[in-house]
């Protein structure tokens, strides 16, 4: 007996071996096997056709090329789509000749600048059958629940529409979500900057545990540390994304907005995120190949 112990602790120990080698590829299978989506997001996007193009203005064909070699799912577009005043002739031949490659998965937002035709009528004829009137709506990526807002509140009832949202998001609970919508609650971009009017739709969408806000209105590239509606840096809050370089132009730079953590008004580009039913992670991508910001973060 005493002969066939260490053979017998041997045969244990190879067992137990087999037995975490198991364990792991089950667990580096579950990685594999977790849902993936790729989305890009981006504002303020296509100069009105025959627009002279330069180094940093009227980019929207640079911009578009970036978002194809990114094969992203879905194509978040955050307002200000089609300058000067979002008409449909100039949707026609501007972004549709650029942007609109990607419109049967694109994701649109309405800004101000499409209600420089009345009522944005060339808005919401370009995107029939994607959109209609007011412009808010909800749709889902991969598990996440996504908010489309009309920030555009001197054309749109908004207090009607934060009591839409409140109910969508009692109706629709999920571990990730996000709200989308043109004007930024937090912005340290010079043209326009932080919107305060946006702070009752964040503290609605705080109140939800919302993860994430994606916004344009100012050209340039930024992301906050999560926030409370208020302004307060938390990990309860929800991270502002500002990625209005598009491709129209770019802005300066105002006063540094409290829990700015990057930003950039120096090349025309486009918010990469990778979206799991739990997580996210981000990139921003510019028109010359360059990755000038990234990082990962849990949902709460």
């Amino acid at each position: 007996m005493r002969r066939l112990l260490p053979l017998l602790v041997l045969v244990l120990v190879l067992a137990g071996c087999g037995g975490t080698g198991s364990v792991r590829t089950q667990e580096k299978a579950k990685l594999a096997s977790t849902p993936v989506a790729i989305v890009v997001a981006a504002g303020d996007i296509a100069c009105p056709p025959g627009s002279p193009v330069t180094k940093t203005t009227c980019r929207q064909a640079a911009t578009a090329s970036l978002v194809r070699s990114l094969k992203p799912q879905k194509v978040i577009a955050l307002g200000d789509l089609q300058y000067q005043k979002g008409s449909y002739a100039d949707f026609l031949g501007s972004y549709a000749k650029t942007w609109g490659t990607f419109r049967d998965r694109t994701i649109p937002v309405p800004g101000n600048h499409e209600y420089y035709t009345a009522g944005a009528a060339g808005y919401y004829k370009y995107w029939a059958g994607k959109t209609t009137k007011p412009g808010y709506y909800r749709t889902a990526i991969n598990g996440w629940q996504v908010y489309v807002l009309n920030t555009n509140c001197d054309r749109v009832d908004c207090a009607a529409e934060r009591t839409w949202l409140a109910g969508a998001l009692k109706a629709h609970p999920s571990r990730c979500a996000m709200i989308v919508g043109h004007h930024p609650r937090f912005s340290s971009g010079g043209e326009h900057g932080s919107a305060l009017f946006m702070q009752s739709f964040w503290r609605i969408a705080q109140a939800a545990k919302v993860d994430v806000a994606l916004s344009g209105h100012d050209h340039d590239y930024e992301r906050f540390a999560p926030k409370l509606a208020t302004g307060t840096v938390s990990a309860g809050g929800i991270r502002q994304f500002v990625s209005g370089a598009g491709g129209k132009s770019l802005y300066k730079k105002g006063a540094t907005v409290a829990g700015s953590r990057f930003f950039l008004n120096t090349a025309p580009g486009v918010l990469r995120l990778r979206l799991t039913p739990t997580a996210y992670s981000w990139q921003y991508r510019d028109i010359w190949g360059k990755i000038r910001d990234s990082g990962t973060s849990a949902c709460h």
